[in-house]
């Protein structure tokens, strides 16, 4: 049985499926549900955004993953659920992994969107989800979405 959860969350289509499964699983299983959301390092985003770079770009990014944080907490906590939750930063495999071993979790939960073209695929590389399997202290959950 599952006693403790941790529910990788980013807000996103697939999140949201995978939080409600988690619900779902919570109340069933009476579980601890620990939510992480895993913002990029900051020079990750300079990377890809360098254009877009402002001072409070870091803090503005920061607050953008805390409110999705917050809003799915809510959700978990009006359903009568103990949950928690933090936002964190860095390589989104290794903060879920960290995160699961910080808490003793029996079950990991995160949302998967296929993407249905070949090209997509190879663009995106290995995924998360797919990468998280290896590195895991404990059972994966993966909620699909299909694109």
């Amino acid at each position: 049985m599952y006693k403790t959860i941790v529910l990788a969350y980013d807000g996103s289509e697939a999140g949201q499926r995978a939080l409600l499964d988690c619900q779902e699983i919570g109340q069933w299983s009476q579980a601890r549900l620990h939510l992480v959301a895993v913002m990029a390092p900051p020079i990750a985003m300079v990377a890809v955004d360098a254009w877009a770079l402002s001072p409070t770009a870091d803090t503005d990014e920061k607050e953008h993953y805390q409110s999705v944080l917050d809003a799915g907490l809510q959700r978990l906590r009006s359903a009568g659920l103990e949950a928690q939750g933090r936002v964190v930063v860095g390589n989104a495999v290794d903060e879920i992994a960290r995160a699961a071993s910080a808490v003793q979790a029996d079950l990991i939960v995160l949302g998967h969107k296929h993407l249905d073209s070949w090209a997509e695929r190879w663009w995106r590389g290995t995924s998360v989800s797919q990468s998280l399997i290896e590195y895991a202290p404990c059972s994966v959950l993966i909620v699909i979405t299909r694109a």
